[in-house]
């Protein structure tokens, strides 16, 4: 690759469908199958060519900075970032027109919460101008779809389609091999005033992009995860411990506790004299005591006592005492008997 890449990643949703997991924290930084929803999102762009070359550009709501710069600089210290604010919600385009003077060169747009399993490496010798990433759906009816003509080359994008003709959804993933023909697209959506309540749309960019002859082809993922809502971010960790992320896969004892995987428990959580498992995530500086916990993610600094979790989602240093059921629970937040 001849361009510098930029890999543009727009985060600057107030993720009210994760609440109250993000009133103190940005969706991102949310817990997930012992690490972090961008953690895993990172990770998904090992397979980009020349991969430790390429910078990053972060757009953000006012306010998320501090904490996510944070994580980067401890985790990720040689990671290149630049960040970007976005500083009202007017949608998808324009958090990208806020961070035009990124898009010159090459760019993978990626939303914060699209987790695919994925191998990016087509994009070295790319020869259509776009690439849109997709998945074949049984209802694509709730989603975003792609029209292909019979060369394999997308038509036009349609958002939320009334019928089911066509089935392959945008997973939001996009690899634009000049930037600058989408900044264009972009002045001249926000021109036209082509916006649905108020909110430029990236399709609405592209379609444009297409109108004036760019060309665009799809890229099939198998695998596509969502990190959007309390339920979906269950959904994810079950499948990312069964493939991959758990870190004990035995039944059996483990110290006084008795552990059914797939489960992650992170060496610097304390868990005792309890039932662990499976589909659980516990998260560092946890201490579990004499607790049954299944189907459930647990955030840093958890303090769980004499309780039973399914189905639960505990922020950072949440304390959990005597207890029974399924708990949604922010940062800092109690529960006792």
């Amino acid at each position: 690759m001849d361009q510098k890449l930029k890999i543009i990643i727009p985060m600057a949703g107030l993720g009210s469908r994760l609440r109250p997991l993000t009133w103190s924290r940005p969706k991102p930084l949310v817990c997930l199958a012992g690490a972090t929803v961008l953690d895993h999102l990172l990770a998904s762009f090992k397979s980009v060519p020349d991969n430790e070359k390429a910078e990053f550009v972060f757009i953000m709501s006012p306010g998320q900075q501090e904490l996510i710069q944070a994580h980067m600089q401890k985790y990720y210290p040689k990671t290149k970032v630049h960040y970007v604010e976005q500083p009202e919600k007017k949608g998808q385009s324009d958090a990208l027109w806020h961070a035009r003077e990124h898009l010159s060169e090459q760019a993978l747009i990626v939303f914060s919460d699209t987790l695919i399993e994925n191998d990016f490496s087509c994009i070295a010798n790319e020869e259509v101008d776009s690439v849109a990433w997709v998945k074949a759906v049984p209802d694509p009816r709730r989603f975003g779809v792609v029209e292909v003509d019979s060369r394999g080359l997308v038509t036009r994008l349609i958002e939320k389609p009334n019928d089911m003709n066509n089935n392959l959804a945008v997973v939001g993933c996009y690899f634009f091999k000049d930037g600058q023909k989408l900044t264009r697209a972009i002045e001249e959506q926000m021109n036209r005033k082509i916006a649905l309540r108020g909110e430029y749309y990236l399709a609405d960019a592209i379609n444009l992009m297409l109108e004036n002859r760019a060309t665009m082809r799809v890229e099939q993922v198998k695998v596509w995860l969502d990190a959007g809502t309390s339920e979906a971010l269950l959904d994810t960790n079950r499948y990312l411990l069964e493939h991959g992320r758990a870190n004990l896969q035995d039944n059996g004892a483990f110290d006084d506790n008795i552990i059914i995987p797939p489960v992650f428990i992170h060496p610097e959580a304390r868990v005792n004299t309890s039932i662990i498992g499976p589909f659980v995530s516990i998260a560092a500086g946890s201490i579990i005591h004499n607790s049954t916990i299944k189907d459930s993610i647990l955030s840093q600094g958890a303090h769980i006592t004499n309780a039973q979790l399914d189905g639960s989602l505990l922020g950072y240093d949440v304390v959990i005492n005597g207890m029974k059921g399924k708990f949604n629970l922010g940062d800092n937040s109690w529960a006792n008997w």
